[in-house]
């Protein structure tokens, strides 16, 4: 592999531009925005999602799907989840059954409640059968753009597929491991994002770490619960993809679904608050999804259920933890 198209050029995207650039001859970033791109051929910088970095001179960054998937043998695509059934089908003329897809997108698609490189398959599929994997574990961009050392995952039922993806991007300081249960990483990756914003109800309202260890423990169960109901394995969720991510995203200064639940705990709405943040913080586009994907399965999941109702702005903060702490005694 000596191509590389990252589609998706926010911190994340850029960051593992970053990263990824000393393994790869050529590597083009994607990016919605023109703006964006200009900004980072110009200046070697992406000022607005991650400043402060400088992006390799083999990274080149531009706003046309058609110049940035016209060399690229592997596609790792960052795009927000609810983007990327639409990116994909823009896509979808210039992708080939020579490529390998890596979705590094952490998240659950509201209506279909598929699972991310299950909608890849969906767009896809109409033209030809994809070759895809799944990338996860618990990663800031700012510490991997620092290059700091970092653990992920490789995921996909294709195990050649997964290791040939390892082995490329594997380097001095990302090391990957292979999975063969995307399923399990998938719904890792997205569902703990709903407890990470449950954690930043905590630190808002200043409660203190028995609280969250309590949180951080009982939402794994939940997550565990339903990846299981769907087809995950429990191992999956002990590892990097599922315990992992969540301990990341609940306890870091960096997670921004930590950071909404904090100001939802200050009372702030969550139109004020999105509308602040310049990056996604999947969190509050998984609730709702995860919500209708345990129901639909009959699989309890009070935590999300009351994170959910607090980003709908049916219930505060303190009512919610009040209801959790209320409901019906049973065994662990």
């Amino acid at each position: 592999m000596t191509q590389l198209a990252i589609i998706g050029a926010g911190s994340w995207g850029t960051a593992l531009a970053i990263v990824l650039a000393p393994r790869f001859e050529h590597v083009t970033l994607w990016a919605h925005e023109p703006g964006i791109a200009a900004g980072i051929e110009e200046s070697r910088e992406n000022a607005i999602f991650l400043p402060g970095f400088i992006i390799p001179t083999n990274v080149h960054a531009t706003s046309d799907l058609a110049t940035a998937l016209s060399s690229g043998a592997t596609v790792l695509s960052v795009t927000p989840s609810h983007h990327t059934r639409a990116v994909y089908q823009r896509m979808l003329p210039h992708l080939t059954p020579g490529m390998s897809i890596v979705s590094a997108t952490k998240g659950i698609e509201n209506g279909t409640l598929l699972r991310m490189s299950e909608v890849i398959q969906q767009v896809v599929g109409t033209s030809f059968t994809p070759r895809i994997a799944v990338l996860s574990g618990p990663t800031f961009a700012k510490e991997i753009a620092r290059g700091e050392p970092a653990a992920v995952v490789i995921s996909s039922e294709d195990q050649d597929l997964a290791a040939s993806i390892q082995a490329a991007f594997s380097g001095p300081t990302l090391r990957l491991y292979t999975n063969d249960d995307p399923i399990g990483v998938e719904l890792g990756a997205s569902l703990k994002n709903v407890i990470a914003i449950a954690a930043g109800v905590c630190a808002g309202l200043q409660l203190g770490s028995n609280s969250v260890a309590a949180l951080v423990t009982r939402g794994l169960a939940e997550i565990s619960r339903l990846a299981v109901a769907l087809g995950g394995r429990p191992r999956t969720l002990a590892g990097l993809a599922g315990l992992g991510d969540l301990v990341l995203t609940c306890n870091g200064d960096l997670s921004r679904n930590r950071r909404v639940g904090m100001e939802l705990a200050a009372g702030r709405s969550l139109a004020e608050i999105t509308g602040s943040m310049r990056m996604v913080a999947e969190g509050v586009e998984t609730a709702q999804a995860a919500v209708d994907l345990s129901r639909r399965q009959s699989i309890e999941m009070p935590i999300t259920e009351q994170m959910n109702a607090i980003l709908r702005g049916e219930k505060s903060p303190r009512d919610a933890i009040r209801d959790l702490m209320d409901r019906s005694l049973k065994s662990e």
